[in-house]
C-alpha cells in the first residue's frame, strides 16, 4: 500500500448524529487516525425507510466518501449495516467496511438466563441480520426486541433534556420497567440518551456495539496494512447532507457531550 492510502482518512457515515456515538469509540481506540464523519441528516431516520432506500443512500455516501480518499469505511449506523453493509463489501472489495450491529451476544452472556431488552429501530429489528443473531443468541436468554419508532428521529432534534423525549422513551418501553436485566441500544442514536433510559427502566446494565466496532476496524486495518504508523493526534472532519452550519454546529456538541463535555442541549 502507497503512504498516501495509509495516511489517508476514515470514513464514518450514519443517518444522523447516531454515528458519532461510534465516531467517539474510534477515537478512543485510533487517536492517530484521522476521520471523515458524514451524517444524512436530510434523510433521517434510516430506520423508517424501505430496504432499497437505504442500501441507495449509503451507495451514494460510500462514493462520496472513496471519491474524498478515504482508506476505510465504517458503517456507524444498524440499520444501514443490515440493509447495506454485505451489498457494499461485494460491491468494494478492496475496501475494509466495518458495520455494527446490537450487542446481543454480550448481553446474554452477561445476563445469563435473565431478561434482555433490545431497543432499535423498526427496520433494524425486522431484516435477516437481526433474525439471525436472535436465532443464534436467543434461546440463550429471554430477549424482548422493541421497535422504537421515532426514537431516532426524536434524537436528531437535539434538545435531550426536554419532557417530552423521556415520555416518548416510557411510551416505547416503559412497560419493562423493573423487568429486565439489561438493555441493548440497538440503534447507535440511543447511546446519547442512556440517561433518560435509566430513568424509565430503572439501572441496569447497558450495551452497544461502539467499542467492538472500534476493535475491529483496527483488525482490519492491521490485516490490510492501512494502519497509520504516525504517532501525532488525527483529527475529525464533519460533514452532512444538511449542509447548514447549525446543523454541523449540533454534530459538534454531540460529539463533545457524548465524550463528557458540556452539553448545550
Amino acid at each position: 500500500m502507497g503512504d498516501s492510502q495509509v495516511c489517508g482518512s476514515i470514513g464514518v457515515f450514519d443517518s444522523g448524529v447516531g454515528g458519532i456515538s461510534v465516531l467517539q469509540a474510534l477515537v478512543r481506540e485510533l487517536p492517530c487516525e484521522s476521520f471523515l464523519y458524514y451524517g444524512d441528516s436530510a434523510h433521517a431516520p434510516y430506520g423508517e425507510k424501505t430496504t432499497e432506500e437505504v442500501l441507495e443512500l449509503s451507495r451514494g455516501i460510500v462514493a462520496k466518501l472513496l471519491e474524498a480518499g478515504c482508506k476505510a469505511i465504517v458503517i456507524a449506523c444498524n440499520t444501514a449495516t443490515s440493509a447495506a453493509g454485505e451489498q457494499l463489501r461485494l460491491e468494494h472489495p478492496n475496501i475494509p467496511i466495518i458495520g455494527v450491529e446490537p450487542a446481543l451476544k454480550p448481553a446474554v452472556l452477561a445476563t445469563r438466563d435473565g431478561d434482555v431488552l433490545v431497543m432499535a429501530t423498526p427496520m433494524t429489528v425486522r431484516l435477516e441480520k437481526f433474525q439471525r443473531l436472535m436465532d443464534e443468541w436467543g434461546s440463550k436468554a429471554r430477549v424482548h426486541a422493541v421497535p422504537c419508532e421515532g426514537l431516532a428521529a426524536r434524537i436528531e432534534q437535539g434538545r435531550l433534556g426536554d419532557a417530552d423525549l423521556t415520555e416518548l422513551i416510557d411510551s416505547l418501553v416503559g412497560r419493562y420497567a423493573n423487568r429486565v436485566d439489561s438493555v441493548v441500544l440497538g440503534c447507535t442514536h440511543y447511546p446519547f440518551v442512556v440517561n433518560q433510559i435509566k430513568a424509565v427502566l430503572g439501572e441496569v446494565p447497558f450495551f452497544d456495539g461502539g467499542e467492538g466496532t472500534a476493535r475491529q476496524l483496527r483488525r482490519r486495518l492491521v490485516e490490510c496494512e492501512l494502519l497509520n504508523p504516525n504517532e501525532h493526534e488525527g483529527g475529525v472532519q464533519f460533514f452532512s447532507s444538511k449542509a447548514t452550519s447549525a446543523e454541523l454546529a449540533l454534530y459538534e456538541r454531540f460529539f463533545n457531550y457524548g465524550a463528557g463535555g458540556v452539553s448545550n442541549f
